[in-house]
Parts: C-alpha cells; structure tokens; sequence
C-alpha cells in the first residue's frame, strides 16, 4: 500500500509541483492551501506524513502542527515543515511544536524525496 501525503501550501505553484514530485513516487496526495482546511483534511484523509508550509492564510502551518500533535488520531502523522522562513528560532520552534523535520525553500526536490522516503521507513 503506498503511503498517503498531505501537502498543505497556498502557492500554487508549489502544491502543482510537489503533487506532481509526490504522484510521480507513488504516493496519494491530498492538498489543503490553508490552516483550517489543513486540519479538516487531515481528519479526513489521514496521511502518513504532511507537508507544511508556515506562512499561510486562516492558521499558520506552527498553529497546525500545535493542533496535529494534540489530537491522539492524527499524532502519529511526520510532519515536515517547508517553508522560506530559515532562521533558527523559527526552525527551533518549528522542531519544539512536533515537527519531524524542518526544509527551507528553495529546496532540493532529491533531498526531499529522500528525506520523506527515510522518514516512512
């Protein structure tokens, strides 16, 4: 059974080339391009892993991945956190609130791929 991928990011053109990187190894993809739907599609889909951007309209991808580790259904989900927002507060804080793993933008789509592929083994 292949694995379940949510991507949550409101750039457009990230979420058609991260759904198309993500289909392309065979994972299902479900996508969300806000906070709130985030967690609704989340509830519904129940990924495996989530793709979270931080700066995003309704709740930030921080008040998401808060929200994914308190509820006990969706808290065994990884979370990556991609976004451009680099500096060390913002990746310590990411890491404290339950993240997995924290990318920066612009990213290598190798790197990412493996990092997803060795966080699901």
């Amino acid at each position: 059974m292949s694995h379940r991928i949510l991507i949550v990011d409101d750039e457009p053109n990230i979420v058609i080339s991260l759904e198309y990187l993500m289909k392309k190894e065979g994972f299902q993809v479900a996508v969300a391009t806000n906070g709130e739907a985030a967690l609704q599609r989340a509830t519904e889909f129940a990924p495996d892993l989530i793709l979270l951007d931080i700066m995003m309209p309704k709740k930030s991808g921080f008040e998401v991945c808060q929200a994914l580790r308190a509820n006990p259904a969706l808290a065994a989900a990884k979370i990556i956190m991609l976004t451009a927002k680099g500096r060390e507060t913002e990746i310590a804080k990411g890491l404290a609130l339950g993240a997995d793993a924290y990318i920066t933008k612009p990213f290598s789509t190798k790197d990412l791929v493996l990092r997803i592929k060795s966080l699901l083994a």
